[in-house]
C-alpha cells in the first residue's frame, strides 16, 4: 500500500518541520509505504533549506518546484509525481495531521469503494488573539452556513472536505485539478467527482491541526475572491454547485436596495422591508453574546461575521458582471492570493 502525501507550500518556514515530521509520525501498517512531496512556490524565507535538512533524516521526501508559484498546479505536480501511489493526501504546510490520519482514512476508503474524496475535523491553533476569534466564527452555521464541513459535528456526505484523501483511480478516471482555477479548485474537483458518481465524505474521527492566519485584511481578500471564483466554477458546470452560496449575495443585494426602498415607500412598508435585516442583526447579536462567554471581543466577533458575509457577497456579484454579463476571464487582480 502506497500513500504519496502531498504538500503545496510557500514560505513556511515556522511550520513546514512539523508537518512533514508529523506525517512520518504517522502509525500505519508496516505494509503502508509514505512518500512526501512538498510542492514549494519559490520560497525565499528558508523553507528550502530546511526541506534539505529533513531530506537528510527522510528518503521518501521529496521537493518539486513549483514555478507558477499557485495552488492547482502544486497539486497537480504532486499527483502526478508518484504515479504508483494507491492513495493521495493533501496536507497543507500549516496543517499537522494526527498520527491515526492516514491509516483510518484508508480504512473508510477501502470499507467504501464508493466514496472517492474523504476529509478529517480541523482543530484550531491560534498565532493571535484575531485568529482565535476568525476560528470560532466560522466553526459556526451563522459563520459558514448550514452543511458545511467545519460546522459538522458528526461524520456524514458532504459537498466538499478540507485535507482530503483521494484514491488514485479517481485521477486516472476524472483528471486532474483545473489549473484555471486559482481558488476553489478543490470545490470545482469534488462536485466533478459527485458527477462522476463518486461520493465525498466527512469523517468526524480523524483530524487534524490548523495554525489559523489572523487578518482582517486577509480574510476578506480570501473571502472575496472564494466567492468571485464560485461564479467561474458555476459557469464552467453550467450549474449551481451548492444552493447555500447564493445566500450571501442575495443578501448583499438587500442590503443594497435598502436606501432605494427607503426613499422610495412610505414608512410604514420600508419598515417591514427592514425586517430581514432585523433578523440579521438578531441572529449575530445572538452568536456574539453566545462568544463573549468566552472572553472573546464583541467588535472582532461582530466584524468577523460581517467579513464572511459580505466579502463573500460582494465577490459573488463580481463574478456575476464578469463571468455572466460580460463574459470576461477571470482579472489578473484576483488570481493574486491573500495568503
Amino acid at each position: 500500500m502506497r500513500i504519496a502525501v502531498v504538500i503545496p507550500c510557500r514560505n513556511e518556514v515556522k511550520h513546514i518541520e512539523e508537518c512533514v515530521r508529523a506525517i512520518y509520525a504517522s502509525i500505519v501498517p508496516s505494509e503502508y509505504e509514505i512518500s512526501v512531496y512538498v510542492i514549494d512556490g519559490k520560497s525565499d524565507d528558508g523553507t528550502l533549506d530546511l526541506i534539505d535538512k529533513l531530506k537528510t533524516s527522510f528518503s521518501s521526501l521529496h521537493c518539486i518546484s513549483n514555478e507558477r508559484q499557485l495552488t492547482p498546479f502544486a497539486f497537480n505536480l504532486g499527483i502526478e509525481a508518484d504515479k504508483e501511489a494507491d492513495y493521495v493526501q493533501i496536507v497543507g504546510a500549516r496543517q499537522i495531521i494526527d498520527k491515526d490520519y492516514l491509516a483510518k482514512a484508508v480504512e473508510v476508503l477501502e470499507k467504501d469503494p464508493s466514496i472517492w474524496c474523504l476529509g478529517g475535523r480541523v482543530k484550531n491553533e491560534y498565532l493571535n488573539e484575531t485568529g482565535e476569534v476568525i476560528a470560532e466564527v466560522m466553526s459556526t452555521s451563522l459563520g459558514m452556513g448550514l452543511g458545511n464541513f467545519r460546522t459538522l459535528e458528526s461524520s456524514g456526505f458532504v459537498d466538499t472536505v478540507g485535507t482530503p484523501m483521494y484514491p488514485y483511480r479517481v485521477f486516472d478516471k476524472i483528471g486532474l485539478f483545473d489549473e484555471e482555477l486559482i481558488r476553489n479548485q478543490d470545490d470545482d474537483f469534488n462536485f466533478r467527482v459527485t458527477k462522476a458518481g463518486g461520493k465525498v465524505y466527512y469523517e468526524h474521527g480523524i483530524s487534524l491541526k490548523y495554525y489559523v492566519r489572523g487578518n482582517f485584511k486577509g480574510l476578506w481578500r480570501q473571502f472575496f475572491q472564494y466567492g468571485y471564483w464560485k461564479v467561474y466554477v458555476n459557469k464552467k458546470h453550467k450549474a449551481v454547485t451548492t444552493w447555500r452560496q447564493l445566500v450571501p449575495p442575495l443578501f448583499v443585494l438587500y442590503v443594497c436596495s435598502l436606501i432605494i426602498v427607503g426613499l422610495s415607500l412610505p414608512l410604514f412598508f420600508s419598515a417591514l422591508y427592514s425586517v430581514p435585516l432585523i433578523l440579521y442583526c438578531g441572529l449575530v447579536a445572538t452568536a456574539m453574546f453566545k462568544l463573549l462567554g468566552k472572553g472573546f471581543d464583541a467588535n472582532k466577533v461582530s466584524l468577523t461575521y460581517l467579513i464572511l458575509h459580505f466579502s463573500y457577497g460582494f465577490g459573488y456579484l463580481k463574478g456575476v458582471f464578469h463571468f455572466l454579463l460580460l463574459g470576461k476571464k477571470p482579472s489578473e487582480k484576483e488570481k493574486r492570493l491573500s495568503r
